[in-house]
């Protein structure tokens, strides 16, 4: 498998099977790609041009203003009936950071155990260390999404939204993400942050300064996606 299905795969793959995973690539920067944090925000259309899936990030505080920015940015995507079906967990403390890497490296551990395979000291370290990109930044938000919201029917595509806007959100003031969904597992965000059953999680994302900005990945062209009226 080649491109982003064939890399999901890959970290599906190796998370299951504890192989140590190629995370936090991160090649040189575009020369003009970034407003740095803090400086003039970019135009919408750069911004949606210019966002890159994160996996390795600089320690740089994110300022108060800046997260709250964001945080109403997903908070006004729409929703199915304006349900507005979400939470938003802010993760910043290191310890719970920590704590979740290390719920990771035990997860993974014990899916090589139960297939059989090694789950030595060696491994232990290789899939810390392969995790380490991913848990490189200083703020981490889990978007959830409520079963007992309005529509709960609807939440599997409200849920996404949220996290769209959030995205781009943080590209326009210079901040990075990625959406996690396999590589820190719903299961072990839930045990860890004491999610309770009435949340579904819909992905978890970094937030921060990217060491780098990913180069541009290759598109299809617009041709290849457009319909005219009808098939």
């Amino acid at each position: 498998m080649t491109g982003e299905n064939g890399r999901r795969e890959f970290v599906k793959l190796s998370f299951a099977a504890g192989v140590p995973f190629a995370l936090g690539a991160t090649p040189d920067s575009l020369a003009g790609f970034a407003s740095d944090p803090g400086q003039e925000e970019l135009p919408f259309f750069e911004v949606v041009r210019n966002r890159r899936s994160v996996r390795e990030f600089k320690p740089t505080p994110i300022p108060d203003e800046h997260l709250q920015q964001i945080l109403d940015a997903a908070r006004l995507a729409p929703t199915s009936g304006n349900q507005q079906p979400w939470k938003f967990v802010v993760i910043r403390d290191p310890s719970v950071i920590d704590e979740l890497k290390e719920a990771c490296v035990r997860k993974n551990l014990e899916a090589r155990r139960a297939r059989g395979m090694e789950a030595t000291p060696e491994v232990a370290e290789q899939v810390t260390e392969g995790l380490k990109g991913y848990f490189s930044a200083p703020v981490y938000i889990v978007v959830l999404t409520d079963g007992e919201s309005r529509y709960p029917t609807y939440n599997h595509w409200d849920g996404p939204m949220a996290a769209g806007y959030l995205m781009l959100a943080a590209r326009a003031l210079g901040y990075g993400t990625v959406f996690i969904t396999d590589s820190i597992p719903a299961d072990v965000t839930k045990e860890v942050l004491n999610i309770s059953d009435r949340f579904t999680r819909v992905c978890i994302t970094p937030l921060g300064v990217p060491v780098a900005w990913p180069d541009t990945p290759q598109k299809k062209p617009l041709d290849e996606f457009i319909v005219q009226d009808r098939f």
